[in-house]
């Protein structure tokens, strides 16, 4: 166990500031979201990690079941809840269109999105950033929520564009009235 981890131990975001339980992000729970490469739960694989610690930053495939009626666009958060800061990090925020009807392993690359992604800013960059949890800090929650919204997400505060609008920012600006909405935790430790 390292000393920072160590330190850093009991010190976690927690889901109270995740994008689940932002009040304008509130649904019903109607959406089954499923990866072929894990099981709620379960271990995200060394290829869903970050490249510094040996993994490929390749994004899981992700799929979901039918849509509620009327949505008109879906939006995708990853975010680690047991970060030792004060709010989860975003590793991954993304529009997807609904006809994509699912996505393939590495779809959120911010270089070569798959079919009907746009990749938005995250904590970290752009596009999918895997799990490198400060070693020995013990487990870490990546969250993947899929909301399924009735209106297309333009701009954040009215203003902003989306594309250059920072999560914390745009994350509680939608204004579109959620539909739907489902979520699926990888876990991983080093």
């Amino acid at each position: 166990m390292t000393l920072l981890g160590r330190l850093l131990k009991n010190r976690r975001a927690g889901e109270t500031h995740t994008a689940w339980n932002l009040p304008n992000l509130q649904g019903s729970e109607q959406l089954t979201l499923t990866s072929e490469d894990f099981g709620d739960g379960d271990t995200l694989p060394l290829k869903q990690c970050a490249k510094q610690i040996g993994g490929a930053d390749l994004s899981p495939r992700l799929a979901w079941a039918s849509l509620p009626p009327g949505t008109a666009q879906l939006l995708l958060v990853v975010e680690d809840i047991d970060v030792p800061i004060s709010k989860p990090a975003v590793h991954c925020l993304a529009l997807v269109d609904p006809a994509a009807g699912h996505l393939e392993a590495g779809a959120l690359s911010y270089r070569q999105p798959g079919p009907g992604v746009r990749v938005l800013r995250s904590t970290i960059g752009r596009g999918y950033h895997g799990p490198a949890p400060i070693k020995g800090h013990g487990p870490h929650r990546y969250v993947f929520q899929l909301f399924a919204l009735s209106a297309a997400v333009d701009s954040a505060s009215g203003t902003t564009p989306v594309d250059r609008a920072r999560p914390r920012a745009l994350l509680p600006a939608i204004t579109a009235p959620v539909l739907g909405r489902g979520r699926l935790t990888g876990v991983y430790e080093r």
